[in-house]
């Protein structure tokens, strides 16, 4: 539930905003910003959320989280009013619009707070109303950069008939304190509580798939854990071969390993040297499978154990725009922070322009990083004709990977392959997800489909601004 106008002006009654200076502007999500304000011999942090059913403005004792990266909004701030000194702060009639007037040197802004429930918005404006910019560009509003912005032409307007209170709160503390105190229970989407529940949800959910791959994965190494009895059957054959006829569809002999009688399949026609290395060859496969899937079980062991670790630690954070954030930029919610993927990930990482490029340097780092750390509409590039690396793009949602950023990893491409001397070469690229494992082949080794051409020249400058841009581990 939103705040009515009459507790908007119970808050800035005892917010007492005019005098005070803006010395911080801080935008923990889209949809939250926070203000540092010192005014009277003392600071005060002024929150502002514009999420749907939670919209509000109170003064809070809670920190604000950075955003990983700068957002728009806090930056014009931080660039327009920051270090400035609000003259006035009031509510524009009754329709839940808050005016803060900004003095900085010699300019003077107007800081927009509306408070609807279904099109909050923070807009600011020069003197005479011309939009700098919005928290939300809306433009089919007319509220973007250029557009125009006076509402006190709605002071007066609210609907008939209502008669607005403020909502009773027990306890002593002041309004704004209750407030925060009672969306902090009971906010929405912004709530502990529903984002508690939200942290469950993504995490259970991983640790729900993860424990259904860690069973398959025990099952698979079941089977690969019997190897030893193909070995077996190679030995066994190669004792008897001498009573194998061409056409002879199984052996029973005596097994010298385990005792008893033992009864062999055979395949006609192959000479029982034959029949012998087609089972030690799969008895080879099994055992290379085996130590595969150790890996990968011991993986998934520690991944199901960091999930489990980083759900308590989410569970126990109790600043709900600390966990707001960790679950918007962490994956699934599991709070693990970028550095340490980075550590982890195998092969080497460049990151330019805020694309992420990944090159495995062999056939094991090829095959870790199909497995676990690209998903279907990440790209794959690699040289065609020469053994190589495998170079990935990692997908950016709603983005198109652009030209300069392909040829970069083109040019890694080639560069970590056997073609490298070569100065030049041809590459295939394809999205992860129309690659196919090929069957029975070499680790990491993929068949790809739907795949595209490029011819890269090597660019030594090039490679040299990737150095740069490499992740150090």
């Amino acid at each position: 539930m939103s705040l009515n106008w009459v507790e908007i002006n119970l808050i800035l009654s005892e917010l007492e905003l005019p005098g005070c200076q803006i010395q911080k502007a801080v935008q923990s999500a889209y949809d939250v910003l926070g203000l540092k304000l010192h005014g009277k011999g003392a600071t005060k942090n002024l929150l502002v959320c514009i999420s749907p059913g939670a919209c509000r403005l109170h003064e809070t004792k809670r920190s604000f989280p950075k955003s990983d990266k700068p957002l728009r909004f806090a930056e014009l701030l931080n660039s327009r009013i920051v270090n400035g000194w609000i003259t006035e702060a009031e509510q524009i009639g009754d329709n839940r619009i808050v005016r803060l007037l900004v003095r900085q040197g010699g300019q003077r802004y107007r800081l927009y707070i509306r408070l609807w429930s279904n099109a909050a918005n923070v807009i600011v404006t020069d003197e005479e109303g011309a939009i700098l910019d919005a928290m939300r560009r809306l433009p089919k509003r007319g509220e973007a950069t250029g557009g125009r912005y006076a509402p006190e032409a709605l002071a007066g307007q609210a609907a008939a008939g209502r008669e607005y209170r403020v909502r009773d709160i027990p306890g002593p503390l002041s309004f704004n304190e209750k407030i925060e105190q009672w969306y902090t229970e009971h906010g929405g989407g912004l709530s502990l509580e529903s984002l508690r529940e939200q942290a469950r949800r993504n995490c259970e959910g991983s640790l729900g798939r993860l424990s259904a791959s860690l069973e398959k994965l025990k099952a698979k190494g079941a089977e690969f854990a019997a190897a030893d009895r193909l070995r077996e059957y190679g030995d066994i054959i190669l004792a008897n071969s001498g009573t194998i006829g061409p056409d002879d569809l199984w052996l029973e002999a005596d097994n010298f390993f385990s005792g008893g009688r033992i009864r062999i399949r055979l395949e006609p026609r192959k000479s029982p040297a034959a029949q012998a290395e087609h089972y030690y060859e799969q008895y080879r496969k099994a055992k290379s499978g085996l130590r595969n899937i150790e890996e990968e079980i011991k993986a998934a062991g520690e991944e199901m154990q960091r999930l489990e670790k980083n759900l308590a630690r989410l569970l126990a954070e109790t600043n709900p725009l600390v966990l707001l954030k960790l679950l918007k930029t962490s994956k699934e919610g599991t709070a693990s922070p970028p550095a340490a993927a980075d550590k982890k990930r195998p092969g080497l990482s460049f990151r330019k322009k805020d694309w992420l490029i990944i090159v495995g340097r062999d056939a094991a780092e090829n095959d870790t990083l199909l497995r676990r750390y690209v998903k279907g509409n990440d790209l794959w590039l690699h040289a065609r004709d020469f053994p190589g690396s495998y170079v990935f793009i990692k997908q950016r949602p709603g983005k198109t990977v652009p030209l300069d950023i392909l040829l970069d990893a083109g040019n890694l491409a080639i560069f970590y392959s056997k073609g490298r001397n070569n100065g030049e070469g041809d590459l295939f690229y394809t999205p992860v997800k129309y690659l196919r494992r090929a069957k029975n082949g070499p680790r990491g080794l993929v068949l790809p489909t739907q795949e595209k051409n490029l011819r890269i020249k090597v660019d030594e400058k090039r490679l040299k601004e990737l150095e740069n841009c490499r992740i150090e581990k």
